[in-house]
């Protein structure tokens, strides 16, 4: 892993003290391999399906701003299946007292307001699907973490790789192949990519899954 200075490691601090459910060498690796699309990867914004809290749109940002790329953090901030009452991951004080729903939007602007992004993070407030069906501009980099659940997963994955240049990042994560440890889904549109011919996986670290896109077909 890099050891960022300056600015970077100031954003890098913002994101491992975020609220969130990511590992800190997971968000590390996030960091990393988004560096190297801001080096060397395709022209293009980046974008992050599933931001929460803002906990990952940080690590990616600070590799955003570092390489003066722009990520757009797409959500719809009422929490994914996992977060809602009754699961493992529900955070009653995200709940919005008058409409009774998960609202983390307030939280994602304040840590991007915190960690200094918000020239650089660009918010997208909506259904994945519904702005994947509407986008135009081809990305450098794709990470997907939104709904764990089998339709949102895949329709994630059918949404928005499409729009990947080739030579562009597809990061996935909550990948665990052995199902005692985590949910199927992101473990299923990994495995799509990997089938597919279309992506080389170049890194795994914990969860987390990098392929870069060698091919236009999927």
């Amino acid at each position: 892993m890099s050891d960022p200075g300056g600015r970077p490691a100031e954003v890098l601090a913002h994101a491992e003290a975020a609220r969130g459910f990511m590992p800190a060498d997971e968000g590390r690796a996030l960091f990393d391999h988004a560096g190297t699309v801001g080096q060397h990867g395709p022209d293009g914004p980046w974008l992050e399906v599933g931001s929460y809290c803002g906990k990952s749109a940080c690590y990616l940002g600070a590799a955003a701003e570092a390489a003066g790329r722009q990520l757009f953090a797409l959500d719809h901030h009422r929490g994914s299946d996992e977060n809602q009452a009754g699961w493992e991951h529900h955070e009653p004080d995200l709940v919005d007292p008058v409409t009774g729903r998960m609202d983390t939007l307030p939280i994602f602007r304040r840590t991007i307001h915190d960690a200094g992004l918000e020239g650089t993070v660009v918010a997208l407030v909506g259904d994945s699907p519904s702005v994947a069906a509407v986008w135009r501009t081809p990305l450098a980099l794709l990470f997907i973490d939104g709904g764990h659940g089998t339709e949102p997963a895949h329709r994630d994955y059918e949404g928005w790789v499409p729009h990947l240049a080739v030579d562009g990042l597809l990061l996935i994560h909550d990948v665990f192949p052995d199902p005692a440890d985590g949910g199927r889904p992101p473990f299923e549109i990994w495995t799509r990519a990997v089938d597919s011919g279309a992506f080389t996986e170049v890194d795994a670290v914990g969860s987390l899954r990098v392929l870069r896109r060698n091919a236009a077909g999927i």
